[in-house]
């Protein structure tokens, strides 16, 4: 193995021993593919006999917001069915008269929009998701649109409505159709997922209701109440296809997501605002804006990075929430591996 390969194994297996997080999976690589990868620890700590695996499927949990909201966003933006700094209430009727009508997707994009912030849908608006989707969009905002970067969940929410409002399509189908096939995806899909795909799911959170551990039903809440589709979380993945993904970020071709939504996302919108915020994507914790490094997190213990100015991409996969929600460890780990992963100048992991 490379040095690089064997300070992230060792990094990983650490973890591992530490009980941050059963398992992992990991990968690094360019516009070419992986350059290095490997899987370490146990699906389950309760099943000695079941590895963590690269084809293991994950709950991303947030990654969602990556793999169907601001994908499928972006391909409307850029055939011009959505611009971004228009007013919602100017063309969609269903927020036309209620307090989100001054926000703008771009507000949404960059967690400026004024939203309420975390809270139970269920306990709001019940169970019905017509219901779930009316109260969403008809709520009070939490202050003015432009005023605060302030991180809230109901923007993917929002955004994923907005996102089936102009195409005509449910969200999962959306996002199969214009990104997840055509980039050759076909592992990622919203759950819940079928008894084979579900049999190789890394476990999550342990659900009273069935006194199991979640697999292959998603652990967030908003997207079990939504029927496993919504634009906060719900979706399942693995490392191949994520790859996929990231790979043709860094050499974009038209069969997806364009290079101009691309650019256009990785590059910080909110002017003096604090946190820095690009479009759904943000400076990697730890980096300094300049350093062009971009993460997105998933609450499960999911997450990928990006550098176009590298002209390279991380993913690290694990199924933290399978043993507890504290956030602290999985925090070391997480920049101990993109300080790893990016360190290294030019496309040789040595």
């Amino acid at each position: 193995m490379t040095r690089t390969t064997d300070r992230i194994e060792d990094l990983l297996q650490t973890g591992v021993r530490d009980e941050v997080y059963p398992g992992a999976v990991w990968a690094v690589g360019d516009a070419d593919g992986i350059q290095a990868s490997g899987a370490v620890g146990l699906l389950d700590p309760e099943r000695p006999d079941e590895p963590m695996r690269l084809d293991t499927v994950f709950d991303v949990a947030s990654l969602t917001k990556i793999l169907a909201v601001w994908s499928t966003v972006g391909t409307l933006v850029e055939e011009g069915k959505l611009q971004l700094h228009t007013p919602l209430g100017t063309f969609w009727d269903e927020v036309a008269g209620h307090p989100l009508a001054q926000a703008t997707a771009h507000h949404l994009l960059t967690h400026t929009a004024g939203l309420p912030l975390r809270a139970n849908l269920k306990n709001l608006y019940g169970t019905d998701p017509q219901d779930v989707r009316d109260g969403v969009l008809h709520e009070s905002l939490h202050r003015s649109p432009g005023e605060a970067v302030e991180y809230t969940d109901r923007a993917a929410l929002v955004l994923g409505y907005l996102a089936e409002h102009l195409s005509g399509q449910p969200l999962d189908q959306l996002a199969t159709d214009r990104i997840w096939h055509p980039l050759g995806m076909t592992q990622t899909r919203f759950g819940p997922l079928p008894d084979a795909e579900a049999a190789r799911c890394a476990p999550t959170e342990y659900d009273e209701a069935t006194g199991t551990h979640l697999k292959g039903i998603a652990h967030d809440f908003s997207a079990r109440l939504l029927d496993g589709v919504c634009g906060i979380a719900g979706a399942f993945s693995v490392l191949g296809d994520l790859t996929s993904l990231l790979r043709h970020m860094l050499a974009p071709t038209y069969a997806a997501l364009g290079p101009i939504w691309i650019k256009e996302s990785l590059r910080i919108h909110t002017g003096a605002l604090t946190p820095a915020r690009g479009l759904f994507w943000h400076p990697a914790p730890g980096t300094d804006p300049t350093d062009e490094i971009w993460v997105h997190y998933g609450f499960t213990g999911t997450g990928m990075w990006i550098s176009p100015a590298q002209s390279r991409w991380a993913i690290l996969l694990t199924n933290k929430l399978r043993l507890n929600r504290d956030r602290e460890p999985l925090t070391a780990v997480r920049n101990a591996f993109r300080t790893t992963a990016f360190a290294t100048k030019g496309r040789q992991y040595t």
